[in-house]
């Protein structure tokens, strides 16, 4: 099992989140590297957690099905629940915010594309379409008449 943890500067909002819903699904984008020979695949891959395909030579399913092109090994990855909400800490603390269930593969790198929501610390303005992929956000909560930024954006993959 791997996570993908998030540490970051938070100031007036909380419970930020990836936008990841059956009618928007959210495309989580990594760099993926096989453990058996180490190959890393040479483009970002994205997966989905509304998404799956079937494991050759296997009943089940996964949301991400890779075959190494150095070792032709199979490999899957499956997103284990919903993504968490990450909440404004003073200092900025690490916290998980999805968790998968991988098998032959790693995820090496994290790409946060795609579009995240929050909502106000002390309001309940909820702040959706924000991109994180320059690592900060600004925006202005006007219910409390503050700006609200997302700052110092780390992300780390972990083992469970």
């Amino acid at each position: 099992m791997l996570v993908l943890t998030l540490r970051a500067d938070l100031t007036g909002v909380t419970q930020l989140l990836p936008l990841d819903t059956q009618d928007e699904p959210f495309f989580y984008t990594f760099r993926v590297q096989c453990t058996s020979c180490r190959e890393t695949h040479p483009n970002w891959v994205s997966i989905s957690r509304f998404e799956s395909t079937d494991i050759s030579g296997s009943k089940g399913d996964a949301n991400f099905v890779w075959r190494c092109k150095a070792c032709k090994r199979e490999s899957t990855a499956s997103i284990k629940e919903a993504p968490k909400a990450y909440d404004q800490a003073s200092p900025p603390t690490r916290q998980t915010v999805i968790t998968f269930d991988c098998r032959g593969l790693e995820f090496t790198d994290f790409q946060a594309n795609g579009e995240w929501m929050a909502k106000g610390l002390e309001t309940a303005t909820r702040f959706t379409a924000i991109e994180l992929t320059e690592g900060e956000w600004y925006d202005f909560d006007e219910k409390s008449g503050e700006e609200v930024s997302i700052k110092e954006v780390d992300w780390e993959i972990r083992r469970a």
